[in-house]
């Protein structure tokens, strides 16, 4: 299963290993990459490597491991707040397990606001002694400058032959072959890519003759840009897909059009206007030709 089994990503881990096991581990690592690449995977596949007993990878699945503090955004909230990031005081202050070194790891740290983003800056500048901190960053997203320059970053990757291999594993069979060409380019992680299948599958759309517009009309006539967390979180990604389609292969829309779209779906966001009256046009003007 995708959130077990680990593809594509051994050189770092082995590289991390032997820092550690060298000493040389920087004790601050930004790990930056784009996301459902399995950048949180990779870390705690790494510490199942240096924290090697059974029962220490009981308590490492289980995310109850006492020399470990996993801070991520809580799913009703938007933003890593302040109250998290205090509980590092209290995380490097208590005495170690076993003496063995002790790891903070802030998972989508592109959602840390300013005042926790402030807070966990004064832990980097000063961090225990034998304290790692590790931060999983979406590099798609944004990060304060003063927090990447504490940091020595790590730029994780993927290339598409593991891609491939990740997809089939999670479905147990040879389905990467089956996606529609209109939805595989540089923005389909293994992630988004699992998401999406499962997303057809649910929503009764075949895997291979679903075209980018397809989706795009079974999204906006169901409105499950309102409901369907696949299609939430991944909006932005679907709408560029659409786009590059459009502008770089079918050549029947201009980098004009799209700029007055993206321009109007940032005020929709941002002055929190209505979804529906941005689809109905998008459909009527760009899905209807």
């Amino acid at each position: 299963m995708i959130e077990n089994k680990l593809i594509g990503h051994d050189s770092y881990i082995e590289n991390f290993v032997m820092l550690y096991k060298n000493s040389k581990l920087p004790n601050k690592i930004l790990l930056s990459g784009k996301k459902g690449i399995g950048k949180s995977l990779l870390i705690k596949h790494f510490l199942l490597k240096i924290f090697n007993s059974n029962n220490d990878h009981e308590l490492i699945k289980n995310m109850s491991h006492p020399n470990i503090l996993n801070i991520k955004k809580n799913i009703d909230k938007k933003n890593i707040e302040i109250d998290q990031i205090r509980e590092v005081v209290k995380f490097t202050n208590q005495s170690s397990f076993n003496n063995k070194s002790r790891f903070i790891i802030v998972d989508d740290a592109e959602f840390l606001n300013l005042n926790s983003s402030n807070a966990l800056l004064k832990n980097l500048e000063e961090p225990n002694d034998n304290v790692f901190f590790i931060l999983v960053f979406n590099s798609d997203m944004s990060l304060l400058d003063t927090i990447k320059s504490r940091c020595i970053e790590y730029k994780i990757n993927i290339t598409n032959e593991d891609i491939k291999l990740i997809v089939n594993d999670y479905f147990n069979e040879d389905i990467y072959k089956q996606i529609n060409s209109d939805l595989i380019n540089y923005y389909s992680t293994p992630f988004f890519l699992i998401s999406l299948i499962n997303y057809m599958i649910e929503n009764e759309l075949s895997i291979s003759s679903t075209t980018i517009d397809d989706l795009l009309i079974n999204l906006i006539n169901n409105k499950h840009y309102m409901k369907q967390d696949f299609i939430k979180d991944n909006l932005s990604m679907i709408i560029e897909i659409f786009f590059y389609i459009h502008i770089n292969k079918t050549k029947k829309i201009s980098n004009k059009v799209k700029d007055y779209y993206y321009y109007k779906l940032s005020n929709v966001r941002k002055f929190n206007l209505d979804y529906e009256a941005f689809f109905l046009e998008f459909k009527d003007k760009l899905l209807n030709e």
